[in-house]
Formats: C-alpha cells, structure tokens, sequence
C-alpha cells in the first residue's frame, strides 16, 4: 500500500516541485495551501494530487485539515512542513505584526504540522518529518531577522523530535535551500538577482526539483539512519 505524505504550502515553488515528485516516487499525497483557490484547483487539475485549504499558524484549522486528509487518504507516513512567509524589514523597523506573523506561520506553523501526526507515527512505529528551513536560518539576513531567528529554530524542533522519535521509527530532519528559482525569486529586479548569483559558487540558482530530490532520500524507508541532520542544498554559497 503506497505511504500518504503532506505537504504544506505544497502548490507552490518548492512545495510544488516536492509534491510532484512524491507522487512521481508512488506516495498519496496531500499538498496545503493557504489562498489561492484557482491555483490550487489548476494544481490538482495539472497534476491529480489532491489539495486542501488551511492556515497553518492555527492548531485548530491543522489539525481539522490533517484528519480530513487522513480520512480521505489513510494515515499520513511523511510530513514535508514547507510552509512559509516573508515580512522583510530592517530590524528597527520591523513593527511586532511583521514578528508574530512570519514565527505564527513558519515556527509555530511547524508545531502545528507535526503534532497532530506524531501520535499516529509512535503507534505504527514509522514516520518522516522533513522541515524546510532556509540558508538565512544558518547565516542570519539582513531585514529578515523574523524570518531567520524562525528557520534556526526549526533545527532546533528537528533535533529534539530526532532523539525523541527515533526508538519509534522516526525521523526527522530539514533541508536548508540556498537561493532557489521560484516564483519569486525570479521576480526580483534582474539587478538583484544578478547580485544573488554573484555569491553562489556554483554561478546559478538551485531549481526547486533539486530540494525534492533530498525530500525522496530522507522520505525513504531506508534513510533510518539519517535523523536530526540538515541537509545545506546552497550551491556552496554558506558552510555549517
């Protein structure tokens, strides 16, 4: 029987092209999003992968959302918590909504992807919790220290749920993107981006297939060695 893996903030960018490829690997899976209801209908229409509504800063709409997913596709083997805001600003700028907003959704958002399906891995004694964090969680940011103080922290969750999970069977790790070439990425002035790339060893952008090919590896039911690590999928641009 295929395993069912979630994705948060999986019709778009990253989120998308980790989708994709779980369906590609044989799993069901279930991709969140937060707005965008065309968007997402024509992902599902494009790709047959099944699309739900919720807000993942709140544990009541999580939690609701993860049992519909559960009693439309059986229990959920792997989490992929990918979703993610920005609220840029210098830090003597930065106004307390910009703060709450962006540690809601990608810090607290990251609790409440993860607790509701914790019990149900314990008990089949298998699961997979993959944490996308960000480059700017390693190194810090300029205007962006909501968004990397919420990306460190989600090393931390990984490395206590790693020592916590591992005698049942799970894991969990996170990946760390570099410069990647989404949506938005790409909709910075040529200038900047021109900027980014400078900085990038490699001379390009990562492509978003390039995250989901590490989400696979430490999705598979092999990878039970691989606990409490973060995979830096950065071109060589930053060094742990």
């Amino acid at each position: 029987m295929a395993r069912t893996a979630l994705v948060t903030g999986g019709t778009r960018g990253i989120g998308a092209a980790i989708s994709k490829a779980l369906k590609g690997a044989g799993y069901q899976v279930a991709a969140t999003f937060a707005g965008n209801e065309a968007a997402a209908a024509a992902f599902t229409e494009e790709t047959g992968i099944h699309t739900y509504k919720w807000d993942v800063s709140s544990y009541e709409d999580s939690k609701a959302g993860i049992e519909k997913v559960e009693a439309d596709l059986g229990p959920i083997d792997v989490v992929v918590a990918n979703a993610g805001i920005t609220r840029d600003a210098p830090f003597h700028k930065m106004r307390p909504d910009q703060w709450s907003e962006v540690v809601n959704t990608n810090l607290t958002g990251v609790f409440n992807t993860v607790h509701p399906v914790w019990p149900g891995m314990r008990e089949r004694k298998f699961g997979r919790v993959i944490v996308i964090s960000s480059i700017n969680g390693q190194k810090g940011q300029f205007g962006q220290v909501n968004y990397a103080a919420t990306k460190a922290g989600d090393l931390g969750i990984v490395k206590s749920l790693a020592q916590e999970g591992a005698r049942f069977g799970i894991t969990a790790n996170a990946i760390c993107p570099g410069y990647i070439a989404t949506e938005m990425v790409m909709a910075v002035p040529e200038k900047v981006r021109e900027s980014i790339i400078a900085q990038i060893p490699t001379g390009r952008l990562g492509e978003p297939e390039e995250i989901a090919r590490c989400v696979l590896f430490l999705a598979d039911d092999d990878a039970t060695f691989v606990n409490g690590s973060t995979i830096t999928a950065n071109g060589g641009q930053f060094f742990v």
